[in-house]
C-alpha cells in the first residue's frame, strides 16, 4: 500500500513500477505458455485462457518450486468427502493423468469411468484469490477505521488520508442522489461492492494474478445480489409500475407489463456481463499484445509491443475504476427506483 501512495505522489515512480509491470508479463508468458495440458511449445490460445479461466493449480514460473497446486475437495455419494493436492493430476513434465479414479477434463473433476455427480468444494486460483480479497479489505477498512478513532475531530492521516474522501464521494454522489434519504441501510453494503470490484479489477491487473472480476461466476454472484436487494427492497408501488402499469390504455398493458417483467431480469444480466467482458476483454488485449514478441521472434516488435502495452495498462487501471463506479451506480440506481413511493421525492 506504502508503495502504491508513493506512486500516486510521484509519477514517475508509477511508470516504472508499470513498465516492470509489463516486462515481467513479457518474460513469463513462455512459461505460462509451455505449461500448457498437451506438453507441447508455445501455444498463445492456451496462454490466454491459462489467464483468464480458474485452474487447480497456481502457475507462476517453470521450475520445481514455481507453481503452487491447490487442495482439492471433493464428494460424492459413492466415496465420500476426499481432499488431496492438485499435484497429483500432472505428472514430470506437468501433462495430466488420472490420481485415485479421478481424472481432471477440461477444468473440471470427473470419477473416471462414472456418470455419478461430483460436489467439487476445491479451492481454486479464484477462490484462493477471493480469500486474499476479503482478508485484504478487512485490512484496510479496520485500519481506516482505527484512523477515524484515532484522528477524530482532526485532519486525516495516513492510510484513511486516501481512503476517506472516495468514501466520501461515494455517499455523497453515487449512493445519497440515486437512493434518497433512506441511503443509510444500503450505504455499507455498496461500499463493499464498490471496493470489493474495484480491489478485485486492480489485483487482476498483477502478473500471474486470477482473474477474479473477469470470470463471469463471481460478476454473477454481484449481481444476483444486486437483484435480491432490489427485489426485497420493492415498495408497492414500484411492483404496481410493473405489473399494472398505471396511466396506459389497457390493450397496451399487454405489451408493456411483459417487457416490465423481463426488465426485472435483464438489469441483473446487464450488470453481470459488463463487468465480465470489460475486464475479460482487457486481459486477452494486453496477453495478445505480448505474446506478438514470441510469434514472431523480433525485438523490434517486443518494443513496439511493450509500449502498446504500456499504454493499454494505464487504460486498464482507469477502465478497473470506472467498472467498480458503473456498478456501484447502477446498483444504486435499481435500490432507489426500488424504493419510490410516487410522491414525487
Amino acid at each position: 500500500m506504502k508503495v502504491f501512495l508513493d506512486a500516486m505522489k510521484h509519477p514517475g515512480i508509477a511508470a516504472k513500477i508499470i513498465f516492470s509491470v509489463s516486462l515481467f508479463f513479457a518474460f513469463s508468458a513462455p512459461s505460462w505458455a509451455s505449461s500448457s495440458d498437451d506438453g507441447g511449445g508455445f501455444n498463445p490460445g492456451e496462454l490466454i485462457m491459462h489467464h483468464i479461466t480458474d485452474d487447480y493449480s497456481w502457475h507462476f514460473f517453470d521450475g520445481k518450486y514455481g507453481t503452487l497446486y491447490l487442495p482439492v475437495i471433493v464428494y460424492s455419494k459413492e466415496r465420500g468427502l476426499e481432499v488431496f493436492s492438485s499435484h497429483h493430476f500432472y505428472d514430470e513434465h506437468h501433462n495430466l493423468v488420472s490420481y485415485n479414479g479421478y481424472v481432471l477434463e477440461h477444468k473440471q473433476i470427473l470419477l473416471e469411468g462414472s456418470d455419478e455427480k461430483i460436489y467439487d468444494f476445491s479451492i481454486t486460483k479464484n477462490v484462493l484469490t477471493l480469500f486474499i480479497l476479503a482478508a485484504l479489505l478487512c485490512w484496510v477498512f479496520i485500519s481506516v477505521a482505527r484512523g477515524f478513532r484515532k484522528n477524530e475531530g482532526k485532519a486525516p492521516s495516513g492510510i484513511q488520508s486516501f481512503f476517506e474522501p472516495i468514501i466520501l464521494y461515494i455517499r455523497d454522489e453515487i449512493v445519497k442522489p440515486n437512493i434518497g434519504p433512506k441511503y443509510e441501510r444500503y450505504l455499507p453494503y455498496l461500499l463493499t461492492l464498490f471496493f470489493f470490484v474495484w480491489f478485485g479489477n486492480l489485483m487482476g491487473l498483477i502478473p500471474g494474478a486470477a482473474n477474479l472480476t473477469g470470470n463471469i461466476a463471481v460478476t454473477l454472484v454481484l449481481a444476483t445480489g444486486t437483484f435480491i436487494l432490489t427485489s426485497i427492497s420493492g415498495t408497492k408501488n414500484y411492483w404496481t409500475h410493473i405489473f399494472n402499469t398505471p396511466g396506459i390504455p389497457l390493450p397496451l398493458k399487454f405489451i408493456i407489463v411483459p417487457v416490465e417483467i423481463i426488465g426485472i431480469f435483464t438489469k441483473p444480466i446487464s450488470l453481470t456481463i459488463r463487468l465480465f467482458v470489460a475486464i475479460s476483454a482487457g486481459h486477452i488485449v494486453l496477453l495478445s499484445l505480448i505474446i506478438l514478441t514470441f510469434i514472431f521472434h523480433s525485438w523490434l516488435v517486443g518494443i513496439g509491443s511493450s509500449l502498446l502495452v504500456l499504454f493499454i495498462v494505464l487504460i486498464e487501471l482507469l477502465v478497473a475504476t470506472i467498472q467498480a463506479y458503473i456498478f456501484t451506480m447502477f446498483t444504486s440506481l435499481y435500490i432507489g427506483m426500488a424504493l419510490d413511493e410516487g410522491d414525487g421525492h
